[in-house]
């Protein structure tokens, strides 16, 4: 993958999330740094919903919103509310390489049979379902997907610092994205 930067010491920090709880998420999940004890959340963590990563990070340390491809076009509200109500100033997009929002379209077949034989749905509907959501939800490339993500959320959160990252499912470990 390219623009990736790993975390393996505090000196391969990005320096502009040096001293920052970005810079704590990473020492937690990839260097098990002990845990502090926090009452209220550093950081508001937008992760894709994939059932193979787990973060270890401390209780209280993080709002976490989960999603497709950690797309948080449709969770605004609940941003602005970690943000105005919780008083995060940082955001970290953690998504993942072989995530199932890539070439989604791919998987249309797969979905709509899944559709019909596990929820009990007709072909109309769950094809109808398919095309109406999957265009808002299809990422063509992880990295370039948070990348653009985080320059979307820049805009409409100026004063937040956005953090793109990177999970590698093999390793357990969150990477560092280079932005040009």
């Amino acid at each position: 993958m390219h623009n990736l930067i790993p975390y393996k010491k505090s000196s391969d920090i990005i320096e502009i999330y040096n001293n920052t709880p970005i810079e704590l998420l990473l020492e937690y999940h990839n260097l098990n740094k002990p845990f502090a004890k926090y009452s209220s959340a550093q950081i508001l963590i937008g992760m894709c919903m994939d059932n193979r990563k787990k973060l270890n990070i401390p209780d209280n340390f993080a709002y976490i919103l989960r999603t497709g491809g950690a797309n948080l076009r449709f969770s605004e509200f609940k941003i602005s509310y970690a943000i105005a109500i919780g008083g995060v100033k940082y955001i970290a997009l953690i998504g993942h390489n072989n995530c199932g929002m890539v070439n989604l379209i791919s998987k249309k077949e797969k979905f709509i049979d899944g559709l019909i034989h596990n929820a009990g749905w007709d072909k109309i509907s769950a094809e109808e379902h398919f095309m109406q959501y999957a265009p808002m939800f299809e990422i063509e490339d992880e990295v370039n997907f948070l990348i653009t993500e985080a320059k979307r959320l820049r805009i409409r959160y100026p004063k937040i610092t956005i953090a793109p990252l990177l999970y590698l499912i093999e390793e357990n470990k969150i990477y560092q994205i280079q932005e040009n």
